[in-house]
């Protein structure tokens, strides 16, 4: 265990020296590199920050207005039939919005069910099996100016699904 905290903390000082040596070896001027990568970043967040605070206003609102719960409350017979516990679906709609509300519901599942709980066995599953869709595409597709991503939503929506419907079937199977 010391041997992987020892590679941790040398792990960012040497790809620094790594990158300055290569500078060094290929003669290029390293620091005015670093301040226009810097300069480019800084554009791509001012970019995309009104994306950002679109989307924050729009996941506050819904978690604000109770939208979530007459939702749940609809699905709940269909959950029932496919054995989706009706528990995640907090965490199935969200997930695909934001990253930070997926977190905070999936640890509010495992403090109420346990870690070890088939429950937050299946939140940890869907966490790891699928992707905050819409921001990854609003961020990317920003970014680079796409104004056109329909296809891309609906191929990563469905593809947030199927992970979360066989997080489902393989935690049950496997338990």
């Amino acid at each position: 265990m010391q041997i992987i905290n020892f590679i941790s903390n040398l792990a960012m000082p040497l790809i620094i020296l790594i990158i300055v040596i290569y500078g060094v070896v290929e003669k290029t001027n390293i620091f005015d590199n670093f301040l226009e990568g810097a300069k480019e970043g800084l554009e791509i967040v001012l970019s995309i920050f009104p994306t950002l605070i679109g989307l924050f206003v729009a996941i506050g609102a819904l978690r604000a207005s109770g939208v979530l719960d007459i939702i749940i409350h609809f699905l709940t017979p269909i959950l029932n039939v496919i054995h989706f516990p009706s528990e995640l679906m907090p965490l199935a709609m969200l997930r695909p919005i934001s990253g930070s509300s997926s977190i905070a519901i999936a640890t509010d599942i495992m403090k109420n069910y346990g870690v070890d709980s088939n429950l937050g066995i299946i939140a940890s599953t869907i966490m790891g099996s699928t992707e905050t869709t819409l921001y990854t595409i609003a961020i990317y597709a920003s970014s680079v100016k796409i104004k056109k991503t329909r296809f891309v939503l609906v191929a990563a929506l469905v593809a947030d699904v199927v992970g979360m419907l066989v997080s489902v079937a393989v935690c049950r199977f496997l338990s």
